[in-house]
Protein backbone atom coordinates (compact mmCIF):
# COMPACT_ATOMS: atom_id res chain seq x y z
CA UNK A 1 0.00 0.00 0.00
CA UNK A 2 1.07 3.55 -0.62
CA UNK A 3 -0.20 4.54 2.83
CA UNK A 4 1.90 2.94 5.55
CA UNK A 5 -0.02 0.80 8.04
CA UNK A 6 1.23 2.05 11.38
CA UNK A 7 -0.29 1.91 14.80
CA UNK A 8 -2.17 5.09 15.54
CA UNK A 9 -0.70 7.02 18.42
CA UNK A 10 -2.84 7.17 21.52
CA UNK A 11 -2.57 10.78 22.60
CA UNK A 12 -3.19 11.99 26.09
CA UNK A 13 -6.81 12.80 25.30
CA UNK A 14 -7.55 9.30 24.13
CA UNK A 15 -5.71 7.55 26.93
CA UNK A 16 -5.42 10.03 29.79
CA UNK A 17 -4.36 9.03 33.28
CA UNK A 18 -6.60 10.31 36.03
CA UNK A 19 -4.40 11.20 38.95
CA UNK A 20 -7.21 10.94 41.45
CA UNK A 21 -7.85 7.28 40.63
CA UNK A 22 -4.58 6.33 38.90
CA UNK A 23 -6.55 4.59 36.16
CA UNK A 24 -6.54 4.38 32.39
CA UNK A 25 -9.56 6.03 30.84
CA UNK A 26 -10.65 5.73 27.22
CA UNK A 27 -13.92 7.26 26.11
CA UNK A 28 -15.92 4.72 24.13
CA UNK A 29 -16.60 7.23 21.38
CA UNK A 30 -12.86 7.36 20.75
CA UNK A 31 -12.88 3.68 19.76
CA UNK A 32 -15.09 4.51 16.78
CA UNK A 33 -13.98 5.47 13.29
CA UNK A 34 -12.50 8.96 13.32
CA UNK A 35 -14.47 9.79 10.19
CA UNK A 36 -17.68 9.61 12.22
CA UNK A 37 -19.42 6.80 10.35
CA UNK A 38 -20.34 4.99 13.59
CA UNK A 39 -18.27 1.83 13.05
CA UNK A 40 -15.28 0.76 15.15
CA UNK A 41 -11.92 2.06 14.03
CA UNK A 42 -8.75 0.04 13.79
CA UNK A 43 -5.20 1.11 14.70
CA UNK A 44 -3.78 -0.60 11.61
CA UNK A 45 -6.16 1.52 9.51
CA UNK A 46 -5.03 4.73 11.26
CA UNK A 47 -8.23 5.00 13.25
CA UNK A 48 -10.61 4.45 10.31
CA UNK A 49 -13.08 1.60 9.96
CA UNK A 50 -12.67 -0.90 7.15
CA UNK A 51 -15.01 0.93 4.78
CA UNK A 52 -13.56 4.40 5.32
CA UNK A 53 -10.01 3.08 5.22
CA UNK A 54 -10.54 1.46 1.83
CA UNK A 55 -11.97 4.72 0.52
CA UNK A 56 -8.89 6.59 1.77
CA UNK A 57 -6.65 3.86 0.42
CA UNK A 58 -8.17 4.01 -3.05
CA UNK A 59 -7.90 7.80 -3.09
CA UNK A 60 -4.23 7.62 -2.21
CA UNK A 61 -3.72 4.84 -4.74
CA UNK A 62 -5.33 6.81 -7.56
CA UNK A 63 -3.35 9.87 -6.55
CA UNK A 64 -0.11 7.89 -6.72
CA UNK A 65 -1.05 6.48 -10.12
CA UNK A 66 -1.85 9.98 -11.37
CA UNK A 67 1.49 11.27 -10.09
CA UNK A 68 3.28 8.41 -11.83
CA UNK A 69 1.46 9.19 -15.05
CA UNK A 70 2.32 12.87 -14.82
CA UNK A 71 5.93 11.94 -14.21
CA UNK A 72 5.90 9.75 -17.30
CA UNK A 73 4.45 12.57 -19.40
CA UNK A 74 7.04 15.01 -18.12
CA UNK A 75 9.85 12.61 -18.91
CA UNK A 76 8.31 12.12 -22.35
CA UNK A 77 8.37 15.84 -23.04
CA UNK A 78 11.97 16.09 -21.87
CA UNK A 79 13.01 13.25 -24.16
CA UNK A 80 11.15 14.80 -27.09
CA UNK A 81 12.95 18.11 -26.50
CA UNK A 82 16.28 16.30 -26.28
CA UNK A 83 15.40 14.43 -29.46
CA UNK A 84 14.60 17.64 -31.31
CA UNK A 85 17.88 19.26 -30.24
CA UNK A 86 20.10 16.36 -31.24
CA UNK A 87 19.34 14.44 -34.44
CA UNK A 88 22.36 12.17 -34.17
CA UNK A 89 20.80 9.58 -31.88
CA UNK A 90 17.31 9.58 -33.32
CA UNK A 91 16.83 5.80 -33.59
CA UNK A 92 18.27 5.01 -30.17
CA UNK A 93 16.21 7.67 -28.38
CA UNK A 94 12.99 6.58 -30.06
CA UNK A 95 13.60 2.99 -29.00
CA UNK A 96 14.44 4.06 -25.43
CA UNK A 97 11.26 6.09 -25.00
CA UNK A 98 9.14 3.36 -26.53
CA UNK A 99 10.40 0.89 -23.95
CA UNK A 100 9.90 3.42 -21.17
CA UNK A 101 6.31 4.15 -22.18
CA UNK A 102 5.55 0.43 -22.39
CA UNK A 103 7.03 -0.12 -18.94
CA UNK A 104 4.98 2.69 -17.38
CA UNK A 105 1.79 1.42 -19.00
CA UNK A 106 2.38 -2.09 -17.65
CA UNK A 107 3.12 -0.67 -14.21
CA UNK A 108 -0.10 1.32 -14.17
CA UNK A 109 -2.11 -1.70 -15.30
CA UNK A 110 -0.58 -3.88 -12.59
CA UNK A 111 -1.37 -1.38 -9.84
CA UNK A 112 -5.04 -0.90 -10.67
CA UNK A 113 -5.78 -4.58 -11.31
CA UNK A 114 -7.60 -6.33 -8.42
CA UNK A 115 -9.67 -9.39 -7.97
CA UNK A 116 -12.74 -7.41 -9.04
CA UNK A 117 -11.98 -8.13 -12.65
CA UNK A 118 -13.08 -11.72 -12.08
CA UNK A 119 -16.60 -10.47 -11.48
CA UNK A 120 -16.90 -7.81 -14.22
CA UNK A 121 -18.74 -8.36 -17.49
CA UNK A 122 -15.54 -8.15 -19.50
CA UNK A 123 -14.06 -11.10 -17.63
CA UNK A 124 -17.05 -13.43 -17.79
CA UNK A 125 -15.66 -15.19 -20.86
CA UNK A 126 -12.37 -15.80 -19.07
CA UNK A 127 -14.23 -17.02 -15.99
CA UNK A 128 -16.24 -19.50 -18.06
CA UNK A 129 -13.06 -20.80 -19.66
CA UNK A 130 -11.55 -21.20 -16.23
CA UNK A 131 -14.61 -23.17 -15.09
CA UNK A 132 -14.32 -25.49 -18.11
CA UNK A 133 -10.65 -26.06 -17.40
CA UNK A 134 -11.48 -26.66 -13.77
CA UNK A 135 -13.96 -29.36 -14.73
CA UNK A 136 -11.27 -31.11 -16.75
CA UNK A 137 -8.46 -30.85 -14.20
CA UNK A 138 -8.32 -29.90 -10.53
CA UNK A 139 -6.91 -26.50 -9.60
CA UNK A 140 -3.40 -26.11 -8.19
CA UNK A 141 -4.81 -25.40 -4.75
CA UNK A 142 -6.62 -28.77 -4.76
CA UNK A 143 -3.48 -30.55 -5.93
CA UNK A 144 -1.53 -29.30 -2.94
CA UNK A 145 -1.06 -31.83 -0.21
CA UNK A 146 -3.66 -30.63 2.29
CA UNK A 147 -3.47 -31.14 6.00
CA UNK A 148 -6.07 -33.00 8.00
CA UNK A 149 -7.61 -29.73 9.11
CA UNK A 150 -7.83 -28.46 5.54
CA UNK A 151 -9.60 -31.63 4.43
CA UNK A 152 -12.02 -31.40 7.33
CA UNK A 153 -12.81 -27.74 6.62
CA UNK A 154 -13.34 -28.48 2.93
CA UNK A 155 -15.83 -31.25 3.71
CA UNK A 156 -17.68 -29.03 6.18
CA UNK A 157 -17.81 -26.22 3.60
CA UNK A 158 -19.27 -28.49 0.92
CA UNK A 159 -21.87 -29.88 3.35
CA UNK A 160 -22.79 -26.35 4.39
CA UNK A 161 -23.25 -25.16 0.79
CA UNK A 162 -25.65 -28.00 0.05
CA UNK A 163 -28.27 -26.18 2.12
CA UNK A 164 -28.04 -23.22 -0.29
CA UNK A 165 -28.71 -25.33 -3.44
CA UNK A 166 -27.99 -23.27 -6.60
CA UNK A 167 -26.34 -20.31 -4.78
CA UNK A 168 -24.13 -22.81 -2.99
CA UNK A 169 -22.73 -24.12 -6.28
CA UNK A 170 -21.97 -20.60 -7.49
CA UNK A 171 -20.34 -19.72 -4.17
CA UNK A 172 -18.10 -22.79 -4.39
CA UNK A 173 -17.06 -21.90 -7.94
CA UNK A 174 -16.25 -18.32 -6.96
CA UNK A 175 -14.15 -19.55 -4.03
CA UNK A 176 -12.24 -21.95 -6.27
CA UNK A 177 -11.59 -19.18 -8.80
CA UNK A 178 -10.38 -16.87 -6.06
CA UNK A 179 -7.98 -19.48 -4.66
CA UNK A 180 -6.61 -20.17 -8.13
CA UNK A 181 -6.12 -16.46 -8.70
CA UNK A 182 -4.32 -16.04 -5.38
CA UNK A 183 -1.96 -18.89 -6.22
CA UNK A 184 -0.78 -16.83 -9.19
CA UNK A 185 -0.45 -13.65 -7.12
CA UNK A 186 2.15 -14.77 -4.63
CA UNK A 187 4.51 -12.07 -5.85
CA UNK A 188 2.11 -9.33 -4.76
CA UNK A 189 2.66 -7.54 -1.47
CA UNK A 190 0.65 -8.66 1.54
CA UNK A 191 -1.33 -5.42 1.40
CA UNK A 192 -2.35 -6.12 -2.19
CA UNK A 193 -3.32 -9.69 -1.31
CA UNK A 194 -5.37 -8.31 1.58
CA UNK A 195 -7.09 -5.93 -0.82
CA UNK A 196 -7.95 -8.85 -3.10
CA UNK A 197 -9.45 -10.78 -0.18
CA UNK A 198 -11.50 -7.80 0.99
CA UNK A 199 -12.80 -7.24 -2.56
CA UNK A 200 -13.75 -10.90 -2.75
CA UNK A 201 -15.67 -10.76 0.54
CA UNK A 202 -17.53 -7.66 -0.59
CA UNK A 203 -18.47 -9.04 -3.99
CA UNK A 204 -19.70 -12.38 -2.65
CA UNK A 205 -21.75 -10.66 0.08
CA UNK A 206 -23.34 -8.35 -2.49
CA UNK A 207 -24.20 -11.29 -4.75
CA UNK A 208 -25.75 -13.20 -1.86
CA UNK A 209 -27.99 -10.26 -1.03
CA UNK A 210 -28.88 -8.95 -4.49
CA UNK A 211 -28.65 -11.78 -7.00
CA UNK A 212 -29.51 -14.78 -4.82
CA UNK A 213 -31.79 -12.93 -2.34
CA UNK A 214 -30.31 -14.67 0.68
CA UNK A 215 -31.61 -13.38 4.07
CA UNK A 216 -29.13 -11.25 6.07
CA UNK A 217 -28.73 -13.83 8.87
CA UNK A 218 -27.86 -16.54 6.34
CA UNK A 219 -25.48 -14.16 4.55
CA UNK A 220 -23.49 -13.74 7.74
CA UNK A 221 -23.27 -17.50 8.28
CA UNK A 222 -22.24 -18.02 4.67
CA UNK A 223 -19.51 -15.38 4.91
CA UNK A 224 -18.15 -17.03 8.06
CA UNK A 225 -17.91 -20.37 6.27
CA UNK A 226 -16.36 -18.76 3.18
CA UNK A 227 -13.74 -17.03 5.31
CA UNK A 228 -12.99 -20.30 7.12
CA UNK A 229 -12.58 -22.22 3.85
CA UNK A 230 -10.50 -19.55 2.12
CA UNK A 231 -8.16 -18.65 4.99
CA UNK A 232 -7.53 -22.23 6.09
CA UNK A 233 -5.97 -22.79 2.68
CA UNK A 234 -4.20 -19.43 2.51
CA UNK A 235 -2.94 -19.35 6.11
CA UNK A 236 0.61 -20.56 5.55
CA UNK A 237 1.13 -18.04 2.73
CA UNK A 238 -0.34 -14.90 4.31
CA UNK A 239 0.30 -15.26 8.06
CA UNK A 240 3.51 -13.47 9.05
CA UNK A 241 5.02 -13.57 5.53
CA UNK A 242 8.74 -13.05 5.10
CA UNK A 243 8.16 -9.95 2.97
CA UNK A 244 6.85 -8.03 6.01
CA UNK A 245 8.33 -6.92 9.31
CA UNK A 246 5.65 -8.70 11.35
CA UNK A 247 8.17 -11.03 12.99
CA UNK A 248 10.38 -8.10 13.93
CA UNK A 249 7.40 -6.38 15.56
CA UNK A 250 6.54 -9.60 17.41
CA UNK A 251 10.01 -9.78 18.93
CA UNK A 252 9.94 -6.09 19.86
CA UNK A 253 6.58 -6.40 21.65
CA UNK A 254 7.65 -9.61 23.39
CA UNK A 255 10.86 -7.98 24.60
CA UNK A 256 8.93 -4.94 25.74
CA UNK A 257 6.46 -7.02 27.76
CA UNK A 258 9.31 -8.96 29.39
CA UNK A 259 10.93 -5.69 30.41
CA UNK A 260 7.62 -4.64 32.04
CA UNK A 261 7.32 -7.78 34.19
CA UNK A 262 7.50 -5.62 37.33
CA UNK A 263 4.26 -3.72 36.60
CA UNK A 264 1.72 -4.51 39.32
CA UNK A 265 -2.10 -4.43 39.15
CA UNK A 266 -2.05 -1.50 41.56
CA UNK A 267 -0.01 0.59 39.13
CA UNK A 268 -2.58 0.02 36.40
CA UNK A 269 -5.50 0.41 38.84
CA UNK A 270 -6.79 -3.05 37.93
CA UNK A 271 -10.01 -3.78 39.84
CA UNK A 272 -9.29 -7.51 40.16
CA UNK A 273 -8.53 -9.36 43.38
CA UNK A 274 -6.68 -12.55 42.45
CA UNK A 275 -6.76 -13.73 46.06
CA UNK A 276 -10.39 -14.73 45.44
CA UNK A 277 -10.25 -18.27 43.98
CA UNK A 278 -12.99 -17.63 41.40
CA UNK A 279 -11.29 -14.45 40.22
CA UNK A 280 -7.91 -16.17 40.01
CA UNK A 281 -9.51 -18.90 37.91
CA UNK A 282 -11.01 -16.31 35.56
CA UNK A 283 -7.63 -14.61 35.15
CA UNK A 284 -6.00 -17.93 34.26
CA UNK A 285 -8.72 -18.65 31.70
CA UNK A 286 -8.34 -15.18 30.17
CA UNK A 287 -4.58 -15.66 29.80
CA UNK A 288 -5.14 -19.12 28.30
CA UNK A 289 -7.58 -17.74 25.72
CA UNK A 290 -5.32 -14.89 24.61
CA UNK A 291 -2.41 -17.34 24.24
CA UNK A 292 -4.57 -19.87 22.39
CA UNK A 293 -5.29 -17.25 19.71
CA UNK A 294 -1.97 -18.07 18.03
CA UNK A 295 -2.98 -21.71 17.47
CA UNK A 296 -6.00 -20.79 15.33
CA UNK A 297 -5.81 -20.45 11.56
CA UNK A 298 -9.05 -18.62 10.75
CA UNK A 299 -9.37 -14.89 11.58
CA UNK A 300 -12.85 -15.44 13.02
CA UNK A 301 -11.48 -18.13 15.37
CA UNK A 302 -8.74 -15.79 16.53
CA UNK A 303 -11.36 -13.13 17.19
CA UNK A 304 -13.37 -15.68 19.16
CA UNK A 305 -10.37 -16.23 21.46
CA UNK A 306 -10.14 -12.48 22.08
CA UNK A 307 -13.87 -12.35 22.84
CA UNK A 308 -13.68 -15.27 25.29
CA UNK A 309 -10.69 -13.67 27.01
CA UNK A 310 -12.58 -10.38 27.34
CA UNK A 311 -15.66 -12.05 28.80
CA UNK A 312 -13.54 -13.78 31.44
CA UNK A 313 -12.09 -10.38 32.30
CA UNK A 314 -15.55 -8.89 32.74
CA UNK A 315 -16.55 -11.81 34.96
CA UNK A 316 -13.41 -11.38 37.09
CA UNK A 317 -14.17 -7.68 37.57
CA UNK A 318 -17.80 -8.39 38.36
CA UNK A 319 -16.92 -10.95 41.05
CA UNK A 320 -14.31 -8.63 42.59
CA UNK A 321 -16.51 -5.51 42.70
CA UNK A 322 -19.78 -7.39 43.16
CA UNK A 323 -21.27 -5.22 40.42
CA UNK A 324 -21.19 -5.09 36.59
CA UNK A 325 -17.85 -4.02 35.14
CA UNK A 326 -17.45 -0.75 33.27
CA UNK A 327 -15.42 0.01 30.18
CA UNK A 328 -12.94 2.00 32.27
CA UNK A 329 -12.28 -1.14 34.34
CA UNK A 330 -11.97 -3.40 31.30
CA UNK A 331 -9.08 -1.78 29.41
CA UNK A 332 -6.60 -1.64 32.35
CA UNK A 333 -7.39 -5.26 33.16
CA UNK A 334 -6.89 -6.28 29.52
CA UNK A 335 -3.50 -4.53 29.57
CA UNK A 336 -2.60 -6.44 32.73
CA UNK A 337 -3.66 -9.77 31.15
CA UNK A 338 -1.51 -9.07 28.07
CA UNK A 339 1.48 -8.18 30.26
CA UNK A 340 1.01 -11.28 32.38
CA UNK A 341 0.38 -13.68 29.49
CA UNK A 342 2.80 -12.23 26.90
CA UNK A 343 0.93 -13.89 23.98
CA UNK A 344 3.14 -15.32 21.22
CA UNK A 345 3.28 -13.53 17.86
CA UNK A 346 0.87 -10.88 19.11
CA UNK A 347 1.48 -8.34 16.34
CA UNK A 348 1.35 -11.00 13.62
CA UNK A 349 -2.04 -12.17 14.84
CA UNK A 350 -3.39 -8.63 15.00
CA UNK A 351 -2.12 -7.88 11.49
CA UNK A 352 -3.52 -11.16 10.15
CA UNK A 353 -6.97 -10.41 11.57
CA UNK A 354 -6.85 -6.87 10.24
CA UNK A 355 -5.86 -7.93 6.75
CA UNK A 356 -8.00 -11.01 6.14
CA UNK A 357 -10.95 -11.02 8.52
CA UNK A 358 -14.43 -10.33 7.18
CA UNK A 359 -14.53 -6.52 7.68
CA UNK A 360 -18.10 -6.53 8.99
CA UNK A 361 -16.89 -8.35 12.12
CA UNK A 362 -14.31 -5.67 12.90
CA UNK A 363 -16.65 -2.75 12.24
CA UNK A 364 -19.54 -3.71 14.54
CA UNK A 365 -20.50 -6.12 17.30
CA UNK A 366 -18.70 -7.37 20.37
CA UNK A 367 -15.89 -8.93 18.32
CA UNK A 368 -15.04 -5.55 16.82
CA UNK A 369 -15.26 -3.84 20.22
CA UNK A 370 -12.96 -6.31 21.98
CA UNK A 371 -10.49 -6.36 19.07
CA UNK A 372 -10.27 -2.57 19.06
CA UNK A 373 -9.59 -2.60 22.81
CA UNK A 374 -6.83 -5.17 22.32
CA UNK A 375 -5.19 -2.93 19.74
CA UNK A 376 -5.42 -0.03 22.22
CA UNK A 377 -3.87 -2.20 24.93
CA UNK A 378 -0.90 -3.13 22.71
CA UNK A 379 -0.42 0.50 21.68
CA UNK A 380 -0.47 1.55 25.34
CA UNK A 381 2.14 -1.09 26.26
CA UNK A 382 4.43 0.08 23.44
CA UNK A 383 4.20 3.70 24.64
CA UNK A 384 4.06 3.06 28.39
CA UNK A 385 6.27 5.47 30.35
CA UNK A 386 6.80 6.74 33.89
CA UNK A 387 3.93 9.21 33.68
CA UNK A 388 1.53 6.45 32.58
CA UNK A 389 2.17 4.63 35.87
CA UNK A 390 2.46 7.74 38.08
CA UNK A 391 6.13 6.97 38.74
CA UNK A 392 9.19 9.16 38.75
CA UNK A 393 11.46 8.81 35.74
CA UNK A 394 14.27 7.63 38.03
CA UNK A 395 12.19 4.81 39.51
CA UNK A 396 10.86 3.83 36.09
CA UNK A 397 14.38 3.58 34.66
CA UNK A 398 15.57 1.51 37.62
CA UNK A 399 12.64 -0.89 37.27
CA UNK A 400 13.16 -1.21 33.51
CA UNK A 401 16.88 -1.97 33.86
CA UNK A 402 16.27 -4.50 36.64
CA UNK A 403 18.33 -2.61 39.22
CA UNK A 404 15.46 -2.90 41.68
CA UNK A 405 11.79 -3.86 41.84
CA UNK A 406 8.73 -2.13 43.29
CA UNK A 407 8.46 -2.43 47.04
CA UNK A 408 6.23 -5.32 47.94
CA UNK A 409 3.43 -5.26 50.43
CA UNK A 410 4.52 -5.57 54.04
CA UNK A 411 3.38 -8.69 55.88
CA UNK A 412 1.70 -6.64 58.61
CA UNK A 413 -0.62 -4.98 56.08
CA UNK A 414 -2.08 -8.25 54.78
CA UNK A 415 -5.70 -8.98 55.49
CA UNK A 416 -6.40 -11.90 57.84
CA UNK A 417 -7.84 -13.93 54.95
CA UNK A 418 -4.56 -14.06 53.03
CA UNK A 419 -3.03 -17.52 53.06
CA UNK A 420 0.39 -18.22 54.53
CA UNK A 421 1.82 -19.09 51.12
CA UNK A 422 1.15 -15.58 49.78
CA UNK A 423 2.68 -13.99 52.88
CA UNK A 424 5.74 -16.21 52.59
CA UNK A 425 6.05 -15.37 48.90
CA UNK A 426 6.20 -11.64 49.64
CA UNK A 427 8.70 -12.24 52.44
CA UNK A 428 10.90 -14.17 50.06
CA UNK A 429 10.60 -11.40 47.47
CA UNK A 430 11.65 -8.83 50.06
CA UNK A 431 14.56 -11.04 51.09
CA UNK A 432 15.65 -11.40 47.46
CA UNK A 433 15.45 -7.65 47.05
CA UNK A 434 17.65 -7.13 50.11
CA UNK A 435 20.12 -9.75 48.90
CA UNK A 436 20.24 -8.02 45.54
CA UNK A 437 21.09 -4.71 47.21
CA UNK A 438 23.78 -6.39 49.31
CA UNK A 439 25.19 -8.06 46.21
CA UNK A 440 25.36 -4.70 44.46
CA UNK A 441 27.22 -3.19 47.44
CA UNK A 442 29.68 -6.11 47.52
CA UNK A 443 30.33 -5.76 43.79
CA UNK A 444 30.93 -2.03 44.18
CA UNK A 445 33.29 -2.57 47.14
CA UNK A 446 35.15 -5.30 45.22
CA UNK A 447 35.64 -2.95 42.28
CA UNK A 448 36.89 -0.27 44.66
CA UNK A 449 39.31 -2.72 46.32
CA UNK A 450 40.58 -3.81 42.92
CA UNK A 451 41.23 -0.19 42.00
CA UNK A 452 43.06 0.44 45.32
CA UNK A 453 45.30 -2.59 44.76
CA UNK A 454 46.17 -1.43 41.28
CA UNK A 455 46.96 2.07 42.56
CA UNK A 456 49.10 0.66 45.44
CA UNK A 457 51.06 -1.58 43.03
CA UNK A 458 51.66 1.31 40.68
CA UNK A 459 52.84 3.48 43.61
CA UNK A 460 55.29 0.86 44.93
CA UNK A 461 56.68 0.31 41.45
CA UNK A 462 57.26 4.05 41.01
CA UNK A 463 59.02 4.38 44.39
CA UNK A 464 61.38 1.50 43.55
CA UNK A 465 62.19 3.06 40.21
CA UNK A 466 62.94 6.42 41.87
CA UNK A 467 65.32 4.80 44.41
CA UNK A 468 67.13 2.85 41.71
CA UNK A 469 67.59 6.01 39.67
CA UNK A 470 68.81 7.96 42.70
CA UNK A 471 71.20 5.28 43.98
CA UNK A 472 72.44 3.34 40.97
CA UNK A 473 74.07 -0.04 41.69
CA UNK A 474 77.80 -0.24 40.83
CA UNK A 475 79.23 -3.71 40.32
CA UNK A 476 83.06 -3.98 40.90
CA UNK A 477 85.20 -6.51 39.02
CA UNK A 478 85.73 -9.84 40.75
CA UNK A 479 88.97 -10.02 42.83
CA UNK A 480 91.46 -12.97 42.64
CA UNK A 481 90.92 -15.70 45.14
CA UNK A 482 93.47 -16.02 47.95
CA UNK A 483 95.70 -19.07 47.90
CA UNK A 484 95.16 -21.70 50.52
CA UNK A 485 97.42 -21.41 53.51
CA UNK A 486 98.86 -24.92 52.98
CA UNK A 487 99.47 -24.60 49.25
CA UNK A 488 102.89 -24.65 47.59
CA UNK A 489 102.91 -20.83 47.12
CA UNK A 490 104.14 -21.14 43.57
CA UNK A 491 102.70 -17.79 42.44
CA UNK A 492 103.54 -15.83 45.61
CA UNK A 493 107.08 -16.36 46.97
CA UNK A 494 106.76 -13.72 49.70
CA UNK A 495 104.60 -15.93 51.83
CA UNK A 496 106.34 -18.14 54.37
CA UNK A 497 106.58 -21.84 53.63
CA UNK A 498 104.07 -24.09 55.17
CA UNK A 499 104.74 -25.29 58.67
CA UNK A 500 106.48 -28.62 59.03
CA UNK A 501 105.64 -30.99 61.88
CA UNK A 502 108.35 -31.30 64.51
CA UNK A 503 109.06 -34.14 66.86
CA UNK A 504 110.17 -33.49 70.44
CA UNK A 505 111.79 -36.09 72.58
CA UNK A 506 109.92 -36.55 75.71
Amino acid sequence: MFLSLTLFSLNRKKMSLKSERRGIHVDQSELLCKKGCGYYGNPAWQGFCSKCWREEYHKARQKQIQEDWELAERLQREEEEAYASSQSTQGAQSLTFSKFEEKKTNEKTRKVTTVKKFFTASSRTGAKKAEIQEAKAPSPSINRQASIETDRVSKEFIEFLKTYHKPGQDIYKQCKLFLDAMNHKRELSIEEQSECAQDFYQNVAEKLQTRWKVPPEKVEKAMDQIEKYIMTRQYKYVFCPETTDDEKKDLAVQKRIRALHWVTPQMLCVPVNEEIPEVSDMVVKAITDIIEMDSKRVPRDKLACITKCSKHIFNAIKITKNEPASADDFLPTLIYIVLKGNPPRLQSNIQYITRFCNPSRLMTGEDGYYFTNLCCAVAFIEKLDAQSLNLSQEDFDRFMTGQTSPKKQESDSFSPDVCLGVKQMYKNLDLLSQLNERQERIVNEAKKLEKDLIDWTDGITKEVQDIVEKYPLEIKPKSQALAAIDSENVENDKLPPPLQPQVYAG
